[in-house]
């Protein structure tokens, strides 16, 4: 027998609960019947659930990775095992109604035949004799069997037990019998509250539908001892729950410690890394995906922030002797002033001879020194942001509007143009000028009155090859990595006594740079040195 929500009208059950005697009849439910919650009781539990929650969330924000993720585990076994349990109660719940509700109708249809005659049970009732010997009728404790009257009365069975009967109201028996005869409750059990418990209540016709005996046999029995079953294997549940979180809790301790191993090793890495000390690495492969690319990107870090601090260093380094050299280079002109100075103070201004020539050494240091000057002021302007005045550029016909002033610059040293026509670039002139006159400058200091220096330019793919060329003294190879820091003066390459303070290839790299281009030196002591300037072509976007 299978058990079906069974759909009586409101009103007739809540006439019979003002009449009842039986106790509070709870309606008429399917399979498991109904649960009814108290509002005030729905806000309680509702309110210790939020408080609940909240110390919880409290909890995980303070505690650590490995306590999150175990209690939140706990926490999700632990909902688990409640869906289960809820799951496994209603379950049982319906398959222990239904299996009730079956053996009530196989009581129901092992009743001796002559209860269930068509004539019917009240006329069959008179007609017995009281000597007539009557089948036993045996039923099991708590089972209640009685017979409905056409007036909505319960009469117990001859030989079964004279127990107070589940009743319904008279218009409930009415729609039942209309039920069963149209074949609509067939099978059917239904749950009715009586004095504090309940009972399942199966219904049949004593006769067959259709025919005009309207009896009913209805067979009741006590839920208690169903309601103990479900309790116990509920509670038998329970343990098992509580024993199988004590398992997890601790299987997942140690596993839980294995597992965040890697994490841990990239926080003691993490722990111990600081501006002084970047050369810890943490290992990539530790057989954790997540773990292995925050690995990959947490050392990635490091050699960044390596590099940085390093090139910190240098660039302090840098400055420090910046500031050394350009206050020697500064000091030196200056003490040579003060000396020509002193000098004609005691005397020597009454000679014109030697006025004119402390005069003439004074406006030399002097104009040294505005040199100086002017090329620091250029090179801070230079760091802070380039200012250049781009525009398309024929780099072959600016050189060749150089030749004269080239040319004086190098007195009687042969020069040589070797120019490609039309290659064109996207440049300052004023400044790129300047670079060529500092190459040419620095060739003719390191090279000998009858040598030569050598201008040559030419396109080669998207770039253009500007070269400086001489075939003076040459540059030691100790010196070539230096030969574009501030101040820097080689033995070979470099002298005061030459002139210039080492700020010009300093200055010409930085312009060339700006221009997105690039500057190289190659250079043999005894064979000359050439200096190389790489710019891109200018790319005509109508072209």
């Amino acid at each position: 027998m299978t058990g079906h929500k069974d759909n009586t009208p409101g009103p007739d059950r809540r006439q019979d609960s003002s009449r009842s005697t039986t106790g509070n009849e709870r309606g008429f439910t399917g399979n498991s019947g109904s649960l009814q919650i108290g509002g005030r009781g729905l806000a309680e539990d509702l309110s210790s659930l939020q408080r609940g929650q909240r110390r919880i969330v409290s909890l995980l924000r303070r505690s650590t990775l490995r306590r999150q993720l175990l209690v939140r585990s706990l926490l999700l076994m632990s909902i688990l095992f409640l869906l289960v349990g809820i799951f496994q109660y209603l379950f049982m719940q319906n398959f222990l109604y239904r299996n009730k509700a079956e053996g009530l109708q196989a009581q129901i249809s092992a009743l001796p035949p002559i209860w269930l005659q068509a004539t019917g049970i009240e006329s069959n009732r008179d007609k017995i004799t009281e000597g007539m010997e009557m089948p036993p009728v045996l039923l099991p404790p708590g089972v209640l069997i009685h017979y409905i009257d056409k007036a909505g009365s319960p009469h117990p069975l001859r030989g079964t037990s004279e127990d107070r009967a589940v009743t319904f109201t008279a218009e409930e028996y009415h729609l039942i019998r209309t039920r069963l005869e149209a074949w609509e409750m067939e099978p059917h059990y239904i749950i009715k509250e009586v004095d504090g418990g309940s009972s399942l209540v199966v219904f049949r016709l004593a006769g067959r539908p259709g025919s005009s005996d309207h009896t009913l046999i209805q067979a009741s029995a006590d839920l208690a001892p169903l309601t103990q079953q479900l309790m116990t294997q509920l509670g038998i549940y329970g343990v098992l729950t509580v024993l199988a979180l004590g398992a997890g809790l601790l299987l997942n301790v140690p596993l839980l410690r294995r597992t965040l191993m890697p994490l841990s090793n990239v926080v003691a890495a993490a722990e111990v890394t600081d501006a002084g000390n970047l050369s810890k690495r943490v290992p990539e492969s530790q057989g954790q995906e997540e773990i292995d690319r925050l690995s990959v990107a947490f050392n990635g870090m490091l050699a960044r922030l390596d590099q940085a601090f390093a090139a910190e260093r240098d660039m302090t380094e840098q400055m420090r002797r910046f500031i050394a050299d350009a206050s020697h280079e500064l000091r030196t002109p200056l003490t040579s002033i003060s000396g020509f100075i002193e000098v004609l103070q005691r005397g020597a201004a009454a000679s014109p001879v030697q006025l004119d020539k402390a005069l003439e050494s004074m406006n030399q240091e002097a104009s040294r020194l505005h040199q100086l000057v002017e090329d620091l002021l250029q090179l801070v302007k230079l760091d802070q942001a380039p200012q250049l005045v781009l525009s398309k550029l024929m780099l072959n016909e600016l050189l060749e509007e150089m030749e004269q002033q080239l040319a004086i610059l190098a007195k009687d040293r042969e020069l040589k143009l070797k120019l490609q026509n039309n290659v064109r670039v996207s440049g300052d002139s004023g400044k790129l000028k300047q670079v060529v006159l500092n190459l040419v400058q620095n060739a003719v200091q390191h090279t000998s009155s009858n040598g030569s220096i050598t201008v040559s330019l030419k396109a080669e793919e998207e770039f253009a090859i500007l070269e400086v060329a001489d075939n003076g003294t040459g540059i030691e190879e100790t010196h070539l990595p230096h030969l574009f820091e501030r101040f820097y003066r080689g033995e070979a390459s470099r002298s005061r006594r030459k002139g210039g303070a080492g700020l010009g290839l300093a200055i010409s790299k930085t312009i060339i740079n700006a221009h997105q281009g690039d500057i190289t030196v190659w250079s043999k002591p005894g064979q000359g040195t050439i200096f190389q300037i790489t710019l891109p072509l200018y790319e005509d976007s109508n072209s």
